[in-house]
């Protein structure tokens, strides 16, 4: 594989820092990060994006994609971490789109399409229900016909960003018969629809992402279905080799890497630094050699999708070395950042005391402890590969 980069790489890297160090200001930063100001900052990112016809790198040219080759896919996620850019809010842009335009009718991609690239509407993905999380197809959400609707009932949960959202889609029963996963369908539904009910869930981290979605007698049009009844979980499994992928998230990482390096070169004690130490020297090491294998395997992946292919099992290596490995620079922040990582808010003046580094260790420690979970646990991964590759 040949890793350097091309005249036209560099003039495209270039292109990509210019326009990040311009448009991502320090205001849109700290609007980004305060839960009052995060959907219309996020949104106006989103559309400055969409203006400069990046915001969907992954899609196909014909819908509105970049048209980008494996490269400059690296190049842009690679650029986009280095600067501390966050990434789009996925459920649109890079999970139910790609269903829509492959799956979809006509009347859907038309419906649907213009307004996520343009973020003129937010998703969510009502997949996860209590007592159905990793497993699935155990879901119990019902969704029976009446005349030209479903009449969908049950309850979502772990519902990421759903207080924002003006649209859900969603996996529901339709059929009780045979394997659980064929009588499963794909539902769009429209978050004003009466009858459902969103109840946040603030986490360890006490930030509000995650929610409670009840559905109570709710009609969706059966126009909203996208392909056929009974067969959601064939276009859900298309869907999470997307998400899984995305998951790795090996470009921040990799930034998160270099903070806990730089951080650790001014930690002095006994007078040297941290990073002096051999001990920690050798697990940075050994954290960068496992990354930069991760990374050649996200690029293989990559070259195969922009082949025509799409990720099959390797989205599932991808989800569970990639959440390994942010959880374990998560525990080496949090090591860095040592007393520091303890030190809470003030409650009376709302200000961070200590440092923004031990405040963000902790933030990312406690949240990334579901890293393994989410997007179907590692156990559940290694389950997949040892089907899909080693044929057990």
């Amino acid at each position: 594989m040949d890793t350097s980069f091309s005249a036209e790489d560099i003039a495209f890297r270039d292109e990509v820092r210019e326009f990040f160090a311009t448009h991502y200001t320090q205001d849109l930063r700290d609007r980004i990060a305060d839960d009052d100001t995060f959907k219309e900052a996020v949104t106006e990112w989103q559309k400055k994006l969409h203006k400069q016809g990046w915001v969907a790198p992954g899609w196909p040219a014909e819908y509105g994609g970049t048209g980008w080759n494996p490269t400059q896919k690296f190049i842009y996620d690679s650029e986009r971490a280095a600067a501390g850019v966050r990434d789009v809010i996925p459920f649109g842009l890079t999970m139910v789109a790609p269903v829509i335009y492959t799956f979809g009718t006509p009347e859907q991609k038309e419906e649907f399409l213009p307004k996520i690239l343009a973020t003129d509407i937010w998703w969510c993905q009502g997949y996860s229900e209590p007592g159905a999380g990793s497993d699935l197809a155990s879901l119990k959400t019902k969704a029976e016909v009446d005349g030209d609707d479903y009449v969908v009932n049950g309850t979502k949960v772990w519902t990421t960003v759903a207080q924002h959202a003006d649209w859900i889609f969603c996996l529901v029963r339709t059929s009780s018969e045979g394997k659980r996963q064929q009588g499963i369908t794909f539902l769009l539904i429209d978050m004003k629809t009466p009858g459902i009910t969103v109840n946040p869930i603030v986490t360890i981290d006490n930030h509000h992402s995650l929610n409670e979605v009840i559905f109570d007698n709710v009609r969706v049009p059966v126009a909203n279905r996208i392909g056929e009844e009974n067969k959601g979980w064939t276009y859900a499994k298309a869907l999470l080799a997307h998400e899984r992928t995305g998951i790795a998230g090996v470009s921040d990482s990799k930034r998160n890497l270099d903070q806990v390096r730089e951080f650790a070169a001014k930690e002095i004690n006994g007078g040297k630094s941290l990073l002096a130490e051999p001990s920690f020297q050798k697990r940075l090491s050994d954290i960068e050699i496992d990354l930069m294998a991760l990374e050649y395997t996200e690029l293989r992946v990559l070259a195969t999708v922009a082949a025509g292919g799409a990720p099959g099992a390797e989205s599932s290596m991808l989800k569970i070395k990639g959440t390994e490995m942010q959880q374990a620079i998560q525990i080496l922040r949090m090591e860095v950042a040592a007393y520091y990582q303890g030190v809470l808010p003030n409650d009376m003046s709302k200000e961070q005391l200590g440092h923004d580094f031990g405040s963000d260790a902790r933030q990312a420690y406690m949240y990334g402890r579901a890293a393994t979970v989410y997007g179907g646990s590692n156990e559940i991964q290694r389950n997949v590969i040892a089907k899909a590759v080693l044929g057990l």
